[in-house]
């Protein structure tokens, strides 16, 4: 039986809450009393194998991004343990690394450096790097020129030509025309094809759908559910559709304790 290619196995990450900036440095020095924290993750297990495309759903702090930084080396859990077996691309901060004083050409190489790649290896992908983003003579102009979707369409193009073994996908697709965009999901679907394992993240069901035959739901830092993505999502929608009944039922039963005391005022 293969080996997974990513595991978590009982990971937590709890973070400090500051007020400021002010109380994040003095923390350095003197540690806080009764902080307030937020438990990003709780006690969260899975297994990916090679070759699998997943779907991360969940709302907003649900863990998500935690997760993701944790599986490209970003962020560290404080109980738990994590494997990550190759290398990783990561489509989340797409303009992180730049030089904006260099050009893109050169920062295909400064990014390829930060990525541990050979200059052999990163000559060899530069033309399909370049092809792909599409900026035309603004490749050899400094990036402080390039406007914020041509950053994004040269790292986007950078972290899907290196071919890494894992490529993670966070909303990322969200850069350029509908028709860029629509380059940026097949090339995604060609590199799951080629048997890259692709984690992705999106608030777009369908987008998930289209792309992952799995789904891992997250509320609140804990796996709800880990399956097939229609039942994933159901079980997501379900949840948020009770959710949204709940809250109208608390903001009827508001309005009619309101009219109330109205009435009763009236009398």
């Amino acid at each position: 039986m293969s080996q997974p290619i990513i595991s978590f196995k009982n990971v937590s990450k709890t973070y400090i809450l500051y007020k400021n900036d002010q109380a994040r440095f003095k923390a350095l020095f003197i540690k806080p009393k009764n902080p307030k924290t937020n438990k990003a993750l709780n006690n969260v297990s899975f297994e990916i194998m090679r070759g699998e495309s997943v779907g991360i759903v969940g709302d907003n702090g649900a863990g998500k991004s935690t997760l993701l930084k944790m599986i490209t080396g970003v962020a560290f859990p404080d109980e738990g343990d994590i494997t990550v077996d190759g290398k990783v691309a990561a489509l989340l901060e797409l303009t992180a690394g730049f030089s904006t004083e260099m050009t893109g050409r050169e920062n295909i190489y400064l990014k390829g450096y930060i990525l541990g790649l050979e200059d052999e290896y990163i000559k060899e992908i530069e033309e399909n790097i370049i092809e792909f983003a599409e900026l035309g003579d603004y490749i050899d102009q400094p990036v402080r020129t390039y406007s914020s979707g041509m950053k994004m369409r040269l790292g986007f193009a950078i972290n899907v030509n290196i071919e890494p073994d894992v490529l993670v996908v966070d909303e990322a697709l969200a850069v350029g025309d509908a028709s860029f965009k629509r380059k940026c999901k097949d090339k995604i679907k060609d590199i799951i094809s080629a048997g890259t394992t692709v984690l992705y993240v999106s608030h777009n069901a369908n987008s998930v759908q289209e792309i992952c035959p799995r789904a891992i739901y997250l509320r609140k830092g804990t796996v709800i559910f880990d399956g097939p993505t229609e039942e994933t999502l159901k079980v997501y929608n379900d949840y948020k559709e009770a959710q949204k009944k709940k809250k109208e039922e608390k903001k009827a039963a508001e309005k009619a304790a309101a009219a109330k005391k109205a009435e009763e005022k009236k009398g």
